[in-house]
């Protein structure tokens, strides 16, 4: 899940986002960081930084609630993902197994 902070802090965009693209209700209590991507794309576009958190519990089963952005809710394997998956989110995921809190990718060597 992803998304845009909305003039609010990035745990509450988190909670927000997940109700409105899956339809999860997400306490902040629950809600750890565990990894931040600063990454960049194409060379003109601004760096960014990834956030990414974990929900230790939600309630509600997940719900396409935006076909057009994405095509299922599922949970995979972390060894098993699927070959059009983000890159940079991959590249959190393996950092995050690795108990690494921090990554880089886009910019030049």
């Amino acid at each position: 899940m992803a998304g845009h902070c909305e003039q609010e802090n990035a745990i509450d965009c988190l909670i927000r986002e997940a109700r409105e693209e899956a339809g999860l209700r997400i306490e902040r209590r629950d809600v750890e960081l565990v990894h931040v991507v600063h990454h960049i794309g194409q060379p003109r576009n601004p760096p960014r930084m990834a956030l990414f958190f974990r929900a230790r519990t939600w309630g509600g089963e997940p719900v396409l609630r935006e076909p057009d952005k994405c095509t299922q809710w599922k949970f995979w394997d972390p060894a098993a993902l699927p070959d059009d998956l983000v890159p940079y989110t991959r590249l959190a995921i393996t950092k995050i197994r690795n108990g690494e809190p921090y990554s880089e990718t886009g910019w030049p060597a």
